[in-house]
């Protein structure tokens, strides 16, 4: 029998031939036959392939393939020397002995560079920090000592014969001898043959029994750019009973003549086959396969080498590139490419998104030119998969969404995306990391566990909309909570502290579903939240649920455990937290197989370490079914590498990005002395791109990021593809196949034909990017203003007190809320998820302005303050006290300047208006006592407090006029306190007459947005009263321009709600020119006709 070795530059030409070889009889015509591929994704496409010449019609094309078995070659040498799913030495299980060893050796003299950096002899939180790295480290090794044994097992022989030697006989690096010591310790502990023992007695079993292995006297190996040492050995072991058919991609019969003589393994650094070739492509891109060619050699001298089979290629500028490849010629420039001819096309991008952009209106314009070429014709390769998923899903498909809404025609493709990580693929995988990631923090911060309920298993298992978390979100905000399920869970970070923790902050809501929240009236000691109304109780009580399975998880999740006892936990996590709809029970079958895989070994690991070896298992991994479906194919560069398309993309060919970045691992033996054959990752890239270069029959498509996104700086190519360009040069002469694109879609460029590309057409095809670039042609004018017209009056219905204070306070943001109704950001309240420790300016006044208002109210000082502490508002202990005595003696002041103001009961007075044009105004006007309106305010008193006050006083005038009505407002004034006293009009008449203009005011109001910014209108108003127009301009127009201070609000002029109408810095004149002045007037005469400032 032979070791037959078939060459050929497309592995569609050797598909064929394997076709041919498949069709010939063996000697028992009910023998599977045997074929071993590199990967999933080819062995889809060779088993359609071949279904169309071993068929069992006469043609043989009747689409099926039977009688064949697909296999990987590490499968069928795992067959063969005997390894099975629960083989102790594969890398998976080898962790847990490795650990062990690891474990009890620390304190030895051989393993203290290891120790060191496990914190072995260190105490406190680096050790905490540092231990967390056993399972790292074990995994680590682990995985080399299995690549050690497959790749040189002459160095783990020496090993275990007791020499510490790298394999070609020289000795080890000291650095590194103790991994000789590891492996040796280990394979003491593993009963099972380590790897290189079983290559060496599977070798002597096939020369002494070549029957015993279960195998068909055929076996074909295809589509390998590489394969380790010991799987060679096996193979050329397998071929001297058996015919071993080896089908190799190879892309240069020329180089492989050239490299005839090298016929044996040396040191990477001693390979000279670089430099024998003439093609520099071939020289830079194709290590791997000259690193095979010379392994093959070595081990299989005896091999039938057939002759390369021929491929036909066009004449186009790829056909000719890959022309110069196969003959290994260094590529001279020739009849300059055709006008037309596209068939190598780089494009230069501005980021990944636009990247993406490009590649759908170049697969698009690809398909309208050819209407034989279809979807499955193309083939989409990226280096990173999950950094692009989310940008296809958005550029394809989508079609139903849109509607007939005018869209890309790309929208109409279907895409296919493999390769993802199951944690992004399945909810389940992905929320079990992200409670383990919450689990190894600890916080259960408010922001995690928020973030952690809008995960959709969660959602559906609690049924959770949208308003449902927004009503959470504010419930969180108001009961203080901010990190910790409770007092117990915080002392793990040193912190005894109970205060807004989950568990005060769910005391608060549950009491709140009961009673009101009342300081003098607790339930059970705890404070309630106020606002929980009567219909969210259920939400209330799903919270509740939730967090309590939450905190079990957590709480399971925290302490060391088996593997077995992590998947346990795990299992009840999910059972407690999480469901999926009926259609999408595959998830939890597939969890249920993911953590059967989990090993049931005794090493106990830490809950950081368990965290890692899930995102490892479920990181992206190729799978058989999302090939070859017939949509449009992305996936990484590994599965398809070989397998030849019409189209060939490759996208994200950054530099930085391609070749993947990899770490020096100054542990790894065989990078100190690398031989040929053996793996390297950047290499391994460098082939992947050669390989996708020869597999492009008529088209190949590159792209990366050739500028800033945000800077618009110049970014070189990957160096790969700088070396396919300098290639690509040589051949095209004078063509430059770079097309570098504009930043944004609708630029016009891409809208007229030859303006990117040369084509006699536009680039893109995207209708809206068509509207977006004839709206940027048109002539320039200045921003149309944000409201060309007033909006239709508003519908005159009866108004609210509460509405027409709000508005007065700030008429533009009025406008927002009240005509609009749109909440601008700047009043979204964001979560804190850190405890009080030090007060800002604004959480001062609100704790300051609830002691105040439960001071008026006759609440008791001792339970006000209570209160506010069971609130969560208070730092934590002594700084709560700091805090407290600060904020009591200004309260103590403004309480006892306003003792005798507030004599007697304060009551509420109901208002009901009739209003000169027949609606009524209507509300409530609370701190009523006797004749007297008090305010008691902990901030400074500004112009929307004043206005407060007398539209409020305006309507108790109006509800009660027989009563001499004055209002009084106590606050802060400069580094003081101090109170502005308003009196009510001397009539009825003019008070209902001043209240009806505040009124029509508002109505104005709602048409438009009015420029009246409520400080500087006071400001104008009063100093036009004392200086005079003109005066009051300029002292106003000064103001206006003031920049706001560094750690203050905004400056009238930045406030989000004037920026959005009238643009960033308008000038005053902008204001002016809307009737300002006469605005200003309207809104502050009355009041400040009647107001006056007085001492507390």
């Amino acid at each position: 029998m032979t070791f037959h070795l078939h060459r050929a530059e497309r592995t569609d030409v050797l598909a064929d031939g394997l076709a041919t070889l498949l069709a010939e009889p063996t000697d028992d015509p009910f023998a599977t036959e045997l074929v071993v591929v590199a990967a999933l994704g080819t062995e889809r496409w060779l088993s359609q392939r071949l279904s169309h010449r071993l068929g069992a019609s006469p043609g043989g094309g009747d689409g099926v393939t039977a009688g064949v078995r697909f296999a990987r070659p590490h499968s069928i040498v795992a067959e063969l020397v005997g390894e099975d799913d629960q083989d102790p030495w594969r890398p998976d299980a080898l962790v847990w002995p490795v650990l062990e060893v690891i474990e009890a050796g620390l304190d030895e003299p051989w393993l203290a560079a290891v120790a060191r950096h496990l914190g072995q002899g260190r105490a406190g939180l680096e050790r905490e920090l540092r231990i967390d790295r056993r399972l790292g480290v074990a995994r680590s090794l682990a995985a080399r000592l299995h690549a050690y044994a497959r790749q040189r097992p002459a160095m783990t022989e020496a090993w275990s014969a007791g020499r510490d030697e790298d394999g070609t006989g020289a000795p080890l690096p000291a650095d590194v001898r103790w991994q000789a010591e590891v492996w040796r310790r280990v394979r003491a502990q593993v009963v099972a043959p380590s790897p290189d023992e079983r290559i060496a007695a599977t070798i002597a079993a096939l020369a002494g029994s070549p029957d015993a292995v279960g195998l068909p006297s055929r076996v074909n190996l295809f589509g390998h750019n590489r394969l380790p040492l010991g799987e060679l050995q096996v193979l050329a072991a397998l071929a001297e009973h058996r015919d071993v058919h080896l089908w190799l991609p190879h892309p240069s019969p020329g180089a492989w003549d050239r490299l005839t003589d090298t016929a044996d393994i040396v040191t990477r650094e001693a390979d000279d086959t670089a430099q024998l070739l003439r093609n520099p492509l071939l020289a830079a891109l194709g290590r791997d396969v000259r690193e095979l060619q010379r392994s093959l050699a070595a081990v299989a001298p005896r091999a039938t080498v057939h002759p390369p089979l021929g491929v036909e290629r066009p004449g186009t500028l790829l056909g000719r590139l890959q022309a110069d490849v196969a003959a290994d010629r260094p590529g001279s420039a020739g009849p300059a490419p055709e006008a037309d001819d596209r068939s190598v096309q780089v494009h230069a991008c501005h980021g990944r998104a636009r990247q993406v952009d490009v590649l759908r209106d170049v697969i698009v314009g690809l398909l309208q030119d050819d209407p034989t070429l279809e979807p499955r014709d193309v083939l989409v390769m990226v280096p990173d998969i999950e950094s692009y998923a989310p940008l296809f899903h958005a550029a394809f498909g989508q079609a139903e969404i849109l509607g007939d809404t005018p869209h890309h025609p790309g929208h109409r493709l279907r895409v296919m995306l493999a390769d993802r990580a199951a944690s992004r693929t399945n909810p389940l995988l992905g929320l079990t990391a992200a409670v383990l990631e919450l689990a190894r923090r600890g916080r259960a911060t408010n922001a995690e566990v928020l973030d952690l309920l809008g995960a959709e298993p969660i959602r559906h298992r609690f049924d959770l909309d949208d308003d449902a978390i927004e009503r959470i979100a504010g419930w969180i905000e108001s009961s203080g909570v901010r990190w910790g399920f409770d007092g117990p869970h915080r002392q793990r970070f040193g912190l005894r502290v109970e205060q807004n923790t989950w568990r005060t902050g769910l005391d608060r809501l549950v009491a709140g579903v009961a009673a009101t929240e009342d300081p003098a009236r607790l339930v059970a000691e705890v404070l309630p939240l106020d606002d929980v109304p009567s219909g969210d109780v259920d939400l209330a009580g799903r919270l509740v649920t939730f967090l309590d399975g939450l905190e079990r998880a957590v709480d399971a999740f925290a302490g060391s455990a088996t593997m077995a006892q992590w998947s346990e936990r795990i299992d009840a996590m999910l059972t407690d937290l999480a469901e999926v709809p009926l259609r999408d029970a595959w998830q939890r079958q597939q969890v249920d197989r993911e953590l059967e895989r989990l090993d049931d070994d005794t090493t106990v690991l830490r809950p950081g370490e368990v965290l890692t070896m899930v995102r490892e298992r479920w990181a992206g991994r190729p799978s058989r079914a999302n090939f070859r479906t017939g949509s449009l194919t992305v996936c990484t560069m590994v599965p398809m590498r070989s397998v030849p398309h019409r189209v060939v993309c490759l996208v994200g060919l950054d530099d930085g990005t391609f070749p993947r970045a990899t770490h020096v691992d100054g542990d790894d033996a065989l990078a100190r002395r690398p031989l040929t054959g053996e793996r390297d990752a950047r290499a391994e890239d460098r082939q992947l791109l050669l390989d996708a270069v020869m597999s492009a029959t008529e088209t190949l498509v590159v792209t990366y990021t050739g500028a800033d996104e945000h800077r618009g700086q110049a970014r070189p190519p990957a160096v790969p593809l700088g070396e396919l360009l300098d290639q690509v040069r040589r051949t095209a002469g004078e063509t430059d196949v770079v097309t570098h694109h504009p930043l944004q879609p609708f630029d016009p460029r891409n809208l007229r034909p030859g303006a990117v590309t040369g084509d006699p057409r536009p680039f893109s095809f995207d209708p809206a990017a068509l509207a977006g670039a004839r709206a940027s042609l048109r002539p320039r004018t200045e921003p149309a203003p944000f409201l060309p017209e007033p909006l239709p009056a508003a519908p005159r219905e009866d108004l609210a007190l509460a509405d027409l204070i709000a508005f007065v306070q700030n008429p533009v943001r009025g406008f927002w809320r009240q005509r609009l109704d749109v909440l601008l950001r700047g009043e979204e309240q964001l979560l804190d998820e850190d405890l009080p420790i030090t007060l800002d300016g604004l959480e001062r006044w609100r704790i300051g302005q609830r002691l105040l208002d439960d001071a008026v109210r006759g609440v008791a000082p001792a339970d006000a303050w209570s209160a506010v502490w069971r609130a969560g508002m208070m730092p934590p202990g002594r700084l709560g006290e700091a805090v407290g005595n600060d904020v009591g003696t200004r309260v103590a002041t403004l309480v006892g300047g306003t003792t005798a103001l507030r004599a007697g009961d304060a009551e509420s007075v109901d208002v009901d208006i009739a209003l000169p044009d027949g609606r009524r105004l209507t509300g409530t006007v609370e701190g009523v006592h006797e004749d007297r309106l008090v305010t008691v305010s902990y901030s400074t008193v500004h112009g929307r407090h004043r206005l407060r006050d007398w539209v409020r006083l305006l309507a108790l005038s109006l509800q009660r006029p027989e009563v001499p009505w004055v209002a009084h407002l106590a606050g802060k004034v400069g580094r003081g306190t101090a109170q502005f006293v308003t009196r009510s009009p001397a009539s009825r008449d003019e008070a209902l007459g001043l209240l009806a203009d505040l009124v029509d005011l508002r109505d104005d109001g709602l048409q438009r947005p009015l420029p009246l910014p409520v400080e500087l209108a006071r400001l104008f108003a009063f100093q036009q009263r004392t200086r005079g127009p003109q005066a009051a301009a300029r002292i106003a127009a000064r103001e206006w321009q003031r920049e706001a201070k560094a750690f203050g609000p905004p400056a009238d002029r930045d406030a989000e709600e004037i920026v959005r109408v009238w643009g960033p810095k308008a000038p005053f004149e902008t204001l002016v020119a809307g009737g300002f002045t006469a605005l200003a007037a309207r809104l502050w005469d009355g009041a400040l006709d009647h107001q006056q400032e007085a001492q507390l």
